[in-house]
């Protein structure tokens, strides 16, 4: 039998990757007289896949010669686990002097993916600034990517900018631009979007129709939503699936059509889930519908009887109508079950490259006091100009 060369050696760890079968990938691979470039990447990327970030980046550091493919799989690998900072930071040290390794473009698309996903802009600015500097095609692939991050980061110009000056648009550029669009309420922008897609002869897909749906949702256009979701099956032949419904329910309990809601939900196809109803529930108590809202909570209950949202919605709209009684026993439930209110959600600022986080009542931060006093300033002005806290409906 002929001796395996490098390749047959690769190629064979590469299927136990692809299986998802490490232990015999590894095992395979430390009987090479010698690892190439390309084994170590593809044991780099079976680990990154599996979430054993940790392995990979003993793999990584072990390696005694890295190319752009190696580079690459980290970056990848560390998005994919959602470590995004990591990710970053490893494409800051690719790109060193001397490194004498040159990004490409899914290099460059991933890492600004990781800037969308932290929301710094800045750093998004840099890596865009890279992309003009080196000469890199602005692509669907950057392009997209560039669209995606400057909207989530609040930038919705910018991204428009990128988007038109784009020399082709594939059907990722479009749907960038429009969840771009629907996350900050121009949603009217959003359906004239979706009309220039049908111009451009480009076919919108189920992506597509969530963010025009969400975007009517946001800005209350019913009439809108409902004839942009009739045109998803009947022009497009899209079926709808469960995030579909979730925005058809939304839009019409936050119309306050809530029989028609429920309606819909019952009309399903498949089992609904704990976000349709709890957007049912929501639109409940915009709505004062005490009725429906006790049908909703009971499906909750359920799908997911340990979540403090909704108990605590529903006892906003019992005190709502004084019935005390149904605050006590439902409180009583929450007692029984252990269940506390939810931890605060947490908000961030970019300052100088840096992500400040803060969560409800929070005091870690080095500079708290100097937040606090700036709150209480604010606040005091705020009232001087005649806005008043909102407080109703919090028990």
């Amino acid at each position: 039998m002929p001796e395996r060369d490098e390749f047959t050696w690769t190629t064979m760890v590469s299927a136990y990757v692809r299986d998802f079968d490490m232990d015999s990938a590894n095992a395979l691979a430390n009987r090479m007289s010698e690892k190439n470039v390309a084994t170590w990447n593809c044991l780099i990327d079976g680990y990154m896949r599996l979430g054993n970030v940790e392995v990979a980046e003993s793999l990584f550091d072990q390696m005694p010669v890295k190319d752009i493919i190696t580079w690459t799989s980290m970056i990848k690998g560390y998005s994919f686990n959602k470590r995004y900072r990591e990710a970053i930071s490893v494409f800051y040290k690719m790109t060193e002097k001397g490194k004498g390794i040159v990004p490409d473009e899914v290099t460059m698309s991933t890492v600004i993916s990781a800037c969308a996903h932290l929301g710094v802009v800045e750093i998004g600015k840099e890596v865009h600034m890279y992309t003009v500097q080196n000469g890199f095609v602005l692509d669907v692939y950057i392009g997209s990517a560039l669209v995606d991050m400057y909207s989530k980061c609040g930038c919705l110009n910018r991204a428009l900018l990128v988007f038109f000056n784009l020399p082709e648009k594939n059907l990722f550029c479009w749907n960038a631009i429009i969840e771009g669009l629907a996350a900050h309420g121009y949603a009217r922008e959003a359906l004239r979007m979706l009309e220039k897609m049908e111009v451009e002869l480009i076919k919108p897909n189920a992506v597509t129709f969530v963010s025009v749906l969400t975007a009517c949702t946001h800005a209350g256009l019913v009439e809108e939503g409902q004839k942009v979701y009739r045109s998803m099956s009947s022009d497009y032949s899209i079926v709808s699936n469960i995030e579909h419904y979730g925005c058809m329910v939304a839009l019409l309990s936050k119309a306050g059509l809530i029989q028609e809601a429920l309606e819909l939900i019952e009309s399903m196809e498949f089992e609904p889930n704990a976000v349709i109803w709890g957007a049912l529930l929501d639109g409940c108590r915009l709505h004062k519908n005490l009725e429906i809202a006790e049908v909703a909570f009971k499906r909750l209950m359920v799908l997911e009887p340990r979540n403090s949202g909704y108990y605590s919605l529903l006892i906003s709209m019992y005190a709502g109508e004084n019935k005390w009684r149904d605050v006590a026993e439902v409180r009583g439930r929450m007692r029984g079950l252990g269940i506390e209110k939810l931890c605060p959600g947490t908000s961030w600022i970019e300052l100088d490259k840096r992500v400040h986080m803060f969560a409800a009542a929070d005091k870690s931060h080095s500079a708290s006091n100097e937040v606090y006093s700036l709150l209480d300033e604010v606040f005091e002005q705020m009232g001087l100009a005649g806005y008043m806290q909102e407080s109703e409906g919090v028990y």
